[in-house]
């Protein structure tokens, strides 16, 4: 056996568990999601091929509006978390004592139970005895108790805090981390040129930034998408579906109701506009590792 032919054998032994997990893990409850999506699938009666009429459903129905409402609390909530985060990151980045202190007081939301901190952001919304609503009321800004979580507008932009607040320390610390791998030899440089900070910030942390902020703004992205914890513990998708998005819509669809089918099509929907986001994340990162390279 010649040395290549040993060699490709060698790297495929070394690639078959990875092909397993993507096959096994991946790949086939894609497929069955996919193939289910086109029945009517349910525990009242026997499965049907029902062709497209799942997906008729939802474009016929008011799930345009659920799919704008998705892309706007997404919107909103990554573009949040990149701006308080990057502000973070440069904070703690700074050369100030007791920064140490801080970066380790960014943690909490990061590190305390997800379900333990909406409960408690939970508690704080209630307009009864919440911490916020009392402020407001002492302060003057309010006559009397708000329930935020029991109006629309109050309760979606309710639950885009509450994804920010738990956000916001990944986001911080992964542009300080790629902050500090940026080489010190060209702050230096320009600091001899007489280039202040704001400057040296804008020509030499932002630019060397952007790769790493693409990088977070499409993992975030993708994990506000398909949050459902904070909406659900929170509001449940009410009030009257003002905080309802596609993952809320696709459980009460698919759990809730027990339309498999109807559920599987808009969890397919779901990884169609996902995997546009990842088509476009690569061809940006594509350009970005072109324009370097030349």
């Amino acid at each position: 056996m010649s040395v290549r032919r040993s060699t490709i054998i060698f790297a495929w032994i070394l690639l078959l568990p990875a092909a397993l997990y993507v096959t096994v893990i991946v790949a086939y409850p894609l497929v069955d999601t996919f193939i289910l999506s086109f029945t009517d699938a349910s525990l009242k009666k026997t499965t049907n091929w029902v062709g497209t009429a799942n997906y008729n459903k939802i474009f016929n129905g008011t799930f345009a509006e659920v799919i704008l409402r998705t892309f706007v609390w997404t919107a909103f909530s990554v573009a949040i978390k990149m701006l308080i985060g990057t502000f973070g990151a440069v904070m703690l980045n700074a050369a100030v004592p007791g920064r140490a202190l801080f970066r380790v007081l960014t943690m909490p939301p990061w590190i305390v139970p997800m379900a333990i901190g909406i409960f408690m952001w939970g508690w704080m919304y209630n307009g009864q005895f919440g911490m916020i609503s009392g402020l407001l009321q002492n302060w003057g800004l309010v006559d009397g108790p708000v329930a935020f979580l029991a109006h629309g507008s109050t309760a979606f932009w309710a639950t885009i805090i509450t994804d920010v607040w738990i956000g916001v320390p990944l986001v911080t610390l992964y542009l300080l981390a790629s902050m500090q791998a940026i080489p010190q030899d060209l702050y230096e440089a320009a600091w001899t040129d007489g280039a202040g900070r704001f400057y040296r910030f804008r020509r030499i942390t932002l630019p060397l930034l952007v790769p790493s902020m693409i990088t977070m703004s499409m993992l975030s992205l993708i994990a506000t998408f398909n949050s459902f914890d904070i909406i659900w513990i929170l509001t449940q998708g009410g009030p009257n579906g003002d905080t309802t998005t596609m993952i809320i819509d696709t459980y009460r669809t698919a759990i809730g109701s027990k339309k498999y089918g109807e559920g599987a099509a808009r969890a397919v929907l779901i990884c169609i506009f996902l995997s546009i986001f990842c088509v476009a994340y690569f061809r940006v990162t594509h350009r970005l590792a072109s324009g370097e390279s030349r």
